[in-house]
């Protein structure tokens, strides 16, 4: 992600300002005219360009927002200006550590890789050290770093709910602390591990790895997330969201029960 590129903390108070104007009855231009903006300027806040301070305030007061929840969209305009602690790592996550973040439960199918909250450090350096853009040893530092902190979210308060569906091909790669320290993450009450095996035969899986994170918040929104070889992209159309998340309950049946994936994965810990 670029540093130009909004958060999704900032497209979710662009579309909440969308909202806002539209319960007020207001065409973009209408809106762009008694604030005295441009009216490609308000379509750009509302995709996630955030305004300034005295803008949101502006727009809250042109809507129409009575001034008691005024307090409530300020908050979530605060929201939208912090910096998470990964920022200063300068790694180029394409925003997703901001989504995992924020997320109450991830569902994750991984077709080549351990899923990044369960890898050993052993594991990060090695994959990240093997990638086709080479990386300096600050960089490779700070990537290890950043991941080995992500997964703090799997303990503690409110820790987040992790189901991973994993093919075969993945865990084959793995040495024997890596694949024992997946058993170990999946005792725990909150992570859920499945082995999809090659047996399966053909399976929607074969397109390609993909996170479904649902976020906090009363809308209980979810976001897909997928990554290419040239980035990544953040899908939040409900469409396009629900068709993932059958294709992960799909692969989940598929896959062996998390008590026979333990199994599995013991059997092949042995065999190195």
């Amino acid at each position: 992600m670029t540093r130009n590129e909004p958060t999704h903390r900032m497209r979710r108070l662009g579309e909440t300002l969308r909202e806002l104007r539209k319960r007020a009855g207001m065409s973009q231009q209408e809106a762009a005219d008694r604030l005295n903006y441009n009216h490609r300027k308000i379509s750009r806040i509302e995709k996630g360009q955030r305004p300034d301070y005295h803008g949101m305030r502006a727009m809250l007061d042109q809507y129409g927002v009575p001034v008691s929840e005024w307090d409530r969209y300020m908050d979530l305009y605060a929201w939208s200006l912090e910096k998470g602690w990964w920022t200063k790592y300068d790694i180029g996550d394409h925003g997703y550590i901001s989504l995992e973040h924020d997320a109450l439960r991830m569902r994750t199918f991984e077709l080549a890789y351990v899923p990044g909250l369960l890898q050993l450090e052993s594991y990060i350096r090695q994959i990240t050290a093997a990638a086709r853009v080479q990386r300096s040893r600050k960089s490779i530092d700070n990537q290890v770093t950043v991941r080995l902190r992500r997964q703090e979210r799997l303990c503690g308060d409110d820790p987040l709910v992790l189901h991973a569906v994993v093919a075969e091909p993945a865990l084959a790669k793995a040495d024997r602390r890596q694949l024992t320290h997946i058993i170990e993450r999946g005792r725990l009450p909150n992570v859920t591990v499945q082995v999809l095996l090659d047996s399966v035969g053909s399976h929607d899986g074969d397109n390609g790895a993909f996170t479904v994170l649902d976020l906090a918040g009363k809308e209980r929104r979810s976001v897909l997330y997928v990554e290419h070889a040239a980035g990544s992209l953040h899908i939040e159309n409900p469409a396009e969201v629900r068709i993932a998340t059958l294709t992960f309950t799909h692969l989940s049946k598929l896959a062996l029960p998390p008590h026979e994936s333990a199994e599995w994965i013991e059997a092949l810990a042995a065999e190195r």
